[in-house]
């Protein structure tokens, strides 16, 4: 909104007024507000909580100091969306449709989120909202993002095209005219874009239509991926809300990158127009994790719930298809896939072995992976592995598994030029 009123007041020739047009000022406005938004308000919404007795229900998983969390406002994840949804109106360019969806993701999930804690808060049924519909949520959205690209004219990008010389890449061009494209950027290759149209070139003449209900079924796949190990991530103090903030640092670089047709060549990866407009979304995302962030480190005195994991994985997902990045989410968010991945593996070989055995093994001793570590490897839980022996504190796990993500943050920000 302040855009359009400092647009008007540029035209009047009002000193400073210009500054808005820059999206790193806006970026960096953003960040700041919703840093500050996420910290003071964050503190009434906490007491509100508190005051209306919304607190934590603690299972039994026999972890240390696990009791000393019970009753610790939950809900919390309303303090992120009201950081980001006002930072990002005040700066952001509404008319952007990247920043449309992005806006519309975020009411969309934390709305998903927040029905999910209130079942468990108000209704006191701690499985909360069914399965079945946070798919059918997950999926909806999903298919908003999925058509929207395939529909909007504005969502567009300019393909990069290498010239060869003896093998070395001389110059990036991109072609003259935006157009619609089910092309993304995939590492560690030479040729870095990968167009989806190469999964269904067997279907001939009907490849252009098949290639979008392909595109459209990915961009569910990763919304519902996403948001789903960045909730199974959700289990210590800090550990989503700050890999959150690592993962947006790198996304709004990306975003930025893309958006500008100079440093988008440099790094041979496809130009996307106004792309560079999420990065306001990006930095007040960041700064409204680290707000959050303030309340939530160890020993936390808020806990996102619901409202606010689910909420994270989505925009990131999200996020990732709109800067046709979304196959570097893998090393982005590596956290979240190896969390997801211990628990699948660890229901999937329980079930194997109780069937062939007549009694359930285990791989770690205990899932999400962040918990194995809390426990001890003395041989009391029949575990294949048993490493480390003696339980880990709850900040030094967050703290390494923070360094473990922005070590892949790095790595995947590196793969643009490991070809």
């Amino acid at each position: 909104m302040l855009y359009y009123l400092f647009e008007y007041l540029d035209s009047l020739d009002f000193p400073g007024a210009g500054m808005f047009q820059y999206v790193m000022f806006r970026s960096a406005m953003a960040f700041i507000f919703s840093l500050l938004i996420g910290i003071f308000a964050g503190r009434k919404i906490i007491n509100k909580l508190q005051k209306k007795q919304i607190g934590e229900t603690i299972r039994n998983l026999d972890l240390e100091g696990q009791y000393s969390k019970r009753g610790t406002p939950t809900m919390g994840g309303v303090i992120i969306i009201l950081s980001i949804l006002v930072s990002a109106l005040l700066f952001g360019k509404l008319e952007n449709s990247y920043m449309i969806l992005m806006l519309v993701s975020t009411v969309w999930l934390g709305l998903l989120g927040f029905a999910d804690d209130y079942i468990k808060v108000f209704k006191k049924d701690k499985e909360g909202l069914k399965g079945k519909f946070k798919i059918v949520a997950q999926v909806g959205l999903g298919l908003i993002v999925g058509l929207t690209i395939y529909f909007s004219p504005e969502i567009v990008v300019r393909e990069n095209t290498e010239l060869r010389v003896n093998n070395i890449i001389e110059d990036v061009t991109y072609q003259s005219e935006d157009v619609k494209t089910t092309s993304t950027t995939i590492p560690f290759v030479k040729n870095n874009n990968f167009d989806y149209k190469w999964l269904v070139s067997w279907m001939g003449d009907y490849a252009d239509e098949a290639v979008w209900i392909v595109f459209i079924l990915v961009v569910i796949l990763i919304v519902t991926a996403v948001s789903n190990s960045a909730n199974l991530t959700d289990g210590l103090d800090g550990m989503t809300s700050g890999l959150s903030a690592i993962i947006g640092v790198a996304l709004g670089i990306l975003a930025y990158v893309s958006g500008r047709v100079d440093f988008a060549s440099y790094l041979n990866i496809m130009h996307i127009p106004g792309g560079d407009e999420l990065m306001v979304f990006a930095s007040a995302f960041v700064g409204a994790c680290v707000g959050f962030l303030w309340y939530n480190a160890y020993p936390a005195q808020v806990f996102m719930g619901d409202t606010g994991s689910l909420t994270l994985g989505g925009i990131i997902g999200v996020f990732a298809v709109l800067i046709h990045k979304e196959l570097l989410l893998p090393i982005l968010c590596g956290i979240f896939f190896v969390e997801a991945l211990s628990v699948i593996a660890q229901v999937s070989y329980f079930k194997y072995t109780k069937k062939k055995y007549g009694a359930g093994r285990r791989i770690f001793k205990m899932t999400p992976l962040h918990h194995h570590y809390q426990k001890p490897g003395d041989g009391s839980i029949d575990a294949l592995v048993q490493r480390p022996y003696v339980p880990l504190a709850e900040p030094k796990i967050v703290s390494r598994f923070w360094l473990v993500g922005m070590i892949l943050v790095v790595l995947a920000l590196a793969t643009l030029k490991m070809r």
